[in-house]
């Protein structure tokens, strides 16, 4: 022991015997655990009792951490004191009517000066929305301004239930659902996370919840009415955030201005944003989304004389007025005034496919009346709003010759439609 002793000699003359202290610490380690066994005896009991049962040890499991809060919203109007988006897409279309229209040139190049929304119709689109946003950062530090842009998402399971025109590409017999949250909105909420500096504002779904106040009589809407209510509460969860404004579709003045309606359209408004995590999670509403309701006066008071909500100012009032009823308060407006310019084109108030005679109306513009954050180009004049030959996929009935007020000659949904274009330059209203 004292030569093995010799050998762990330290430099500085002490002695440490190893041999020693291997026994003083078992003898440590031995206490201990009887000691730890004893202020634990259940536990040690109960573990014992597992053991001779042959049952697998347990294990101490960490509760999760709770999940992170929601994003604040962003807050304000956020057209106010910023620059718009011109689309360089929208502005090619134009270009080639130029080419083929060069007489023309200097009134329509004024058209290509107004901005318009971007719509994300497809999975396909969302990629493209990073390249958009750059661009508009480009005309960002170009201008020195914040410059706002604005999108439309327009992709849900189902979408259009009522009409087929503009039917989508998801449905919920095919996992539409979860391909519209996975591959829809939380790649779109990353591109928007990826740019806090950027103003977005995004219109939700037109003519998605309308559908669930007016039309559930149709098999088709019925059937979607419980994805669209979830789908469009998870898409307001995973987009709203501080740099993006959200408004939820609210139809037009044709459609939901009836009491009854409004009334309908802001109960679901309410169950809804309550799912989605409170009302905060919204700026607002839009309005006359592709439709062609007069701002004030125009064709409603004369083909719907029932109707409280004569022209879109009204209803903006009114709706905003059923919506406090159930505790939605301080929202924001936008409306659609890309082909509103020109009133007494319709014969019924129904009618709402490329109709004729119809003009562009007031410009894009911040803050132009009491409650409303904007007038918008929200459908980009020239974009067909669905197919007259029967032929044509996503044909529907309202654009056909069946409908005495539909332009003829209409390619499908979204296509360039150049016949229509130029007469909503010639009736617009203010002239260009």
């Amino acid at each position: 022991m004292a030569a093995e002793a010799q050998r762990v000699q330290r430099k500085d003359g002490s002695e440490t015997c190893w041999l020693t202290r291997l026994a003083r610490v078992r003898r440590e380690s031995l206490v201990a655990a009887v000691l730890g066994c004893v202020l634990a005896a259940p536990a040690c009991s109960g573990a014992r009792e597992r053991a001779r049962a042959g049952e697998a040890p347990r294990v101490a499991v960490t509760p999760p951490p709770p999940p992170p809060l929601p994003a604040p919203p962003a807050t304000g109007n956020p057209f106010a004191g910023a620059a718009f988006y011109i689309d360089p897409a929208y502005v090619a279309k134009v270009d080639a009517t130029i080419g083929a229209q060069p007489a023309r040139a200097a009134q329509l190049r004024k058209v290509e000066a107004s901005p318009t929304a971007i719509w994300i119709d497809s999975v396909a689109k969302v990629a493209s929305v990073a390249r958009t946003l750059d661009d508009a950062l480009a005309q960002q530090q170009h201008g020195g301004v914040s410059v706002v842009t604005v999108f439309v998402l327009y992709d849900l399971p189902e979408r259009d239930c009522s009409a087929q025109a503009s039917s989508g590409e998801l449905s919920v017999e095919n996992g539409g659902e979860a391909r519209y949250q996975r591959e829809v909105i939380e790649p779109l909420a990353a591109q928007f996370r990826a740019r806090p500096s950027q103003r977005i504002a995004l219109v939700v779904e037109p003519d998605s919840l309308a559908n669930l106040a007016t039309n559930l009589g149709v098999a088709r809407c019925a059937s979607a009415a419980a994805v669209y209510q979830r789908s469009i509460a998870r898409a307001l969860q995973g987009l709203s955030m501080p740099n993006v404004w959200l408004y939820l579709d609210a139809a037009h003045a044709g459609w939901l201005g009836w009491k009854r309606n409004r009334a309908k359209i802001a109960a679901i408004y309410r169950d809804v944003l309550a799912e989605a995590g409170g009302n905060d999670r919204i700026r607002g509403f839009a309005t006359n989304v592709s439709n062609y309701d007069a701002l004030h006066g125009g064709d409603l008071a004369r083909l719907e004389p029932s109707d409280p909500c004569p022209d879109e100012l009204t209803y903006v009032a009114e709706l905003g007025a059923s919506l406090a009823e159930v505790g939605i308060t301080g929202k924001g407006f936008l409306i659609d005034t890309s082909r509103n310019g020109r009133s007494g084109t319709r014969t019924r108030s129904g009618s709402w496919c490329n109709i004729a005679g119809s003009g562009l109306g007031e410009r894009p513009q911040a803050a132009p009346a009491p409650g409303v954050d904007a007038y918008w180009w929200i459908k980009p004049p020239g974009d067909s709003d669905g197919a007259s030959d029967p032929s044509t996929p996503g044909y529907d009935a309202s654009c056909g010759a069946g409908s005495a007020d539909s332009l003829p000659g209409a390619p499908r949904a979204g296509q360039w439609f150049t016949a229509q274009f130029l007469q909503l330059v010639d009736n617009a209203t203010p002239p260009l």
